[in-house]
């Protein structure tokens, strides 16, 4: 069987890739650090608070919150020990179904989460969201966007 070409990225498919990997990961560090020096939290413990904060009565199952934040079950799990340890989240069982844990949000973690929402917003208009215009923003929402649909 003959070996198939790879496709080799062009100048611009290089460009966009790089300038994607660099972005991403300067953005994501960015707002990592903040969070870490302005809350004590990580961004994927600061994200757990949202999700759960948005959902009914606070609680989501934690493989719905696995899945909404493209995590690993047993990578959530950990996070979710470690906001429980600092009384942000609780978990209790799924009364339909042995197997399922809820997580919810605790006043205090609703509390944490309301403190450092005002800067994490700042970090993310000053990292992203202000370097850009209405039209680039338009543009790079709806390409993320087609990115992630086609990836789940």
């Amino acid at each position: 069987m003959a070996e198939v070409e790879p496709r080799w990225l062009d100048e611009q498919e290089m460009a966009a890739w790089r300038g994607f990997l660099a972005a991403s990961n300067l953005v994501g560090r960015r707002l990592e650090q903040q969070l870490k020096d302005d809350a004590g939290l990580s961004h994927m413990q600061y994200e757990i608070l949202v999700h759960l904060s948005a959902a009914p009565g606070r609680a989501l199952r934690m493989a719905e919150l696995a899945d909404r934040l493209v995590t690993s079950k047993s990578g959530l799990t950990y996070q979710v020990a470690q906001l429980e340890k600092a009384g942000l989240v609780g978990r209790r069982s799924c009364p339909s179904d042995v197997r399922g844990v809820f997580a919810y949000l605790t006043d205090q973690g609703m509390d944490a989460l309301r403190e450092a929402a005002p800067g994490h917003v700042a970090a993310v208009r000053e990292a992203l969201i202000d370097v850009l215009d209405r039209e680039q923003l338009a543009v790079v929402a709806q390409a993320l966007g087609e990115v992630a649909r086609r990836l789940r």
